[in-house]
């Protein structure tokens, strides 16, 4: 098995866990979200949204023009679906810097989760950059099963994610 690696302007780094293939169970991972005033609520992946189609956006640092944007886009995906589809965001940011950026932003509609504590969803899900201690850029889509139905790992943290992609294989799912 070869190392998987994401790039960085001109160099590469690698990237920690498994690279998930559609069709596998999607791992239940404990993240914190911004629910408390100060200290993180704590938010399980698949179990706080059994029964729902997820869309999984995971974002380096949402501080940054892409992540911002992709962020930016997956909120106007998540104003499009109806309540059978929860539209999160995964990104290694401070709950409390997750929260003043949504507020800045006008970013309403994304569930924004935390993976700060202990890098666990990137561990699982195989977007763990350990050398900055951060989440290469991803695209996922879990059926309401538990089931991965889609999975982008971007190469290059500085790209976009193919959106059409994403939600072409999300109205798949979604029917």
């Amino acid at each position: 098995m070869s190392e998987r690696t994401v790039q960085l302007r001109d160099k590469t780094y690698a990237v920690a866990g498994p690279a998930l293939q559609p069709g596998a169970p999607a791992p239940d991972v404990e993240l914190a979200d911004n629910s408390g005033p100060l200290t993180a609520g704590r938010f399980r992946l698949l179990g706080d949204t059994a029964g729902k189609v997820r869309l999984i956006s995971v974002v380096p640092s949402i501080n940054t023009g892409i992540c911002d944007a992709q962020t930016r886009r997956m909120n106007e995906v998540a104003a499009q679906m109806g309540d059978n589809v929860a539209v999160l965001t995964v990104s290694a940011d401070l709950p409390m810097a997750q929260a003043s950026w949504c507020g800045a932003a006008g970013v309403d509609k994304v569930k924004m989760l935390s993976d700060h504590l202990d890098m666990a969803f990137g561990q699982a899900y195989g977007t763990y950059i350990p050398a900055f201690r951060l989440n290469q850029r991803a695209m996922f889509i879990v059926d309401a099963a538990g089931v991965l139905r889609y999975a982008e790992y971007v190469p290059v943290i500085g790209q976009h994610p193919d959106y059409d992609a994403a939600l072409a294989a999300l109205k798949e799912v979604v029917g």
